[in-house]
């Protein structure tokens, strides 16, 4: 009999990790087509983006929770389970509407990888190795987002905006078998009484040093997704661009966090957290400004809104890092419930944005605004929070 495996493939928990944001990078692409075919607002399939996001957020307040009590491998093959079946009932949706709450419950789903994938490696690996499988990790996690929308676009442009949905139904299905196959139920301490998380949330949301860097992290970085959801109909309805050049527009993004990310590893050994935070996230709200203006003053084009957008990507990759560990590092008794807040709230931040960025007539304007007001209530808030701490 063959022994059950006790280590599980680096490759297999990026693919677990990544799959639940794949999911929603992968699609914004067809958002006009679809619209189209289905008689929908942009508002409307704009909905099925930030919708989908607020899954991903509701996710992780529910899943370290519920792998801590149940145990990693059954809630991660539930998650795995609801994810393809969602992902079906999207591919089959006959309206909008079906598919806008197809979409939200495959977040939820996609969801358990996004927070198990990470739980799993720290479960399997030991000392030194964390670490280094972790930046392994993160560094194969970063090409998700990137090649997303480029494969989206191909997908649609050759075989339909419905050949996405069916993509993810089949990735779901090729995760599922997987993770049966290869993933191993790590041993794991006794787990705490979920009276203790709520005791830990409550906790921090009374923090104002942890409501400070979580609400100026999300406002930092989510706050992108205002323009990841309105691109499509920017481009293509307000600037008149085909729309297989979405996918590359978009995919200038990760590049620009990507350089942000280095920076950040330079500068993190060289100042404070706060003047890290000061720095990257002061970029990326001088860049939402311009880009305001650019907008208000009608020179708005291609080069200027990619540029633009470049500069913020790379404040906030410098903001991110800094940000996060600060906001975890606040209680040291609450590490993990701090680090699910904190994904909670940054997600709740990006489906607002995201939401936002559909009213009214001119989805780039609404855009604009959104990251520029995002930018400057960041500022605020990280203030405030090194303020708290009499930083």
């Amino acid at each position: 009999m063959k022994s059950p495996p006790t280590t599980a493939p680096l490759w297999l928990l990026a693919l677990l990790t990544f799959s639940g944001t794949l999911a929603m990078h992968i699609f914004v692409p067809a958002l006009p087509r679809a619209g189209q075919d289905l008689g929908a607002a942009p508002a409307e399939m704009q909905l099925t983006i930030s919708l989908y996001i607020m899954g991903l957020a509701l996710g992780q307040l529910i899943y370290g929770p519920l792998a801590d009590r149940l145990g990693r491998r059954p809630v991660l093959m539930a998650g795995l389970c609801l994810y393809t079946l969602a992902g079906l009932a999207a591919a089959l949706a006959p309206g909008v509407q079906g598919l806008i709450a197809a979409r939200l419950f495959q977040a939820l789903g996609g969801c358990a990888g996004l927070v198990l994938g990470r739980a799993l490696v720290r479960d399997l690996s030991a000392g030194a190795d964390v670490a280094r499988r972790m930046a392994l990790m993160n560094l194969m996690v970063v090409i998700g987002p990137g090649a997303a929308p480029l494969v989206g676009t191909l997908l649609a442009e050759s075989l339909g905006w419905q050949a996405i949905l069916w993509a993810l139904v089949g990735l779901g299905l090729f995760n599922l078998a997987l993770s049966w196959r290869l993933l191993p139920e790590p041993a794991r301490a006794p787990a705490g009484d979920f009276r203790d998380v709520l005791r830990n949330y409550l906790g921090l949301l009374r923090s104002p040093a942890f409501l400070g860097y979580a609400l100026g992290g999300g406002c930092a970085t989510t706050s992108m997704y205002a323009y990841v959801a309105a691109a499509p109909f920017i481009y293509v309805h307000e600037l008149g661009r085909p729309d297989f050049e979405v996918g590359l527009y978009l995919a200038v993004l990760i590049f620009g966090i990507w350089g942000g990310s280095v920076a950040a590893s330079w500068m993190a050994g060289r100042m404070d957290g706060n003047r890290m935070l000061a720095l990257g996230n002061g970029a990326s709200m001088l860049a939402g400004l311009a880009m305001l203006g650019v907008v208000l003053a009608g020179f708005a084009s291609v080069a200027a809104l990619v540029g633009l957008m470049f500069v913020f990507t790379f404040g906030m990759g410098i903001a991110s890092p800094a940000a996060m560990t600060k906001a975890i590092g606040v209680d040291p008794r609450a590490v993990a419930s701090a680090s699910g807040l904190y994904g909670f709230v940054q997600m709740t931040v990006g489906a607002i944005c995201a939401a936002l960025a559909g009213i009214g007539d001119s989805p780039m304007l609404a855009a604009a605004m959104v990251i520029a007001v995002a930018g400057v209530i960041s500022q605020v808030c990280f203030r405030l929070a090194a303020r708290s701490q009499g930083k």
